[in-house]
């Protein structure tokens, strides 16, 4: 039996340095409310409650032709989490998304890294198969949706062409 559930759940992990702060980022991906409005396959988000450090979310997450309507209970960590968990609805088993954005040393003043995790197990195994042949360019869409979000609400980005602006020591 373990071996079987252990290959049902799937992972994927994308990590980018992006031009903007740990503190923007943050705010862009703990607002679920706004989802709806750039999110890909997002047809609706709302926040049913929210307290300093959680949220519980209802989201409308469309694949053509099916959409589900679900509920996420989201973690928050001000300015480098953004933990969301979705159970049993009617196409996930269990559905985790991970944000974490942090500041290394390497990496220029105004900008931050991001290492987005998701993990998912959908009801049916057909999803599954499926979901393994595109999820992972379902996530680097949704890396980029953030980022565009990000760009939208704060103005370009420092990091050109996709090389990240590198702080040099000072001489």
């Amino acid at each position: 039996g373990d071996f079987l559930s252990s290959k049902k759940t799937v992972n994927f992990t994308q990590q980018k340095v992006v031009g903007y702060t740990q503190q923007q980022v943050y705010d862009v991906v703990s607002q679920v409310q706004h989802y709806a409005r750039f999110v890909p396959w997002c047809r609706s988000s709302a926040v049913l409650t929210r307290s300093g450090t959680a949220c519980v979310a209802e989201l409308v997450v469309g694949f053509p032709p099916v959409t589900e309507r679900y509920i996420s209970q989201v973690t928050l960590q001000a300015h480098s989490l953004v933990k969301a968990k979705s159970a049993d609805s009617r196409l996930f088993k269990s559905l985790e998304s991970t944000w974490k954005m942090s500041s290394p040393p390497h990496i220029a003043k105004n900008s931050c890294l991001i290492d987005f995790q998701v993990q998912y197990e959908f009801q049916s195994s057909l999803h599954n198969t499926m979901a393994n042949l595109f999820f992972e360019e379902v996530t680097k869409k949704m890396v980029a949706a953030f980022e565009k979000r990000c760009a939208s609400v704060y103005g370009p980005s420092l990091v050109l062409q996709g090389r990240p602006v590198v702080s040099l020591p000072d001489s």
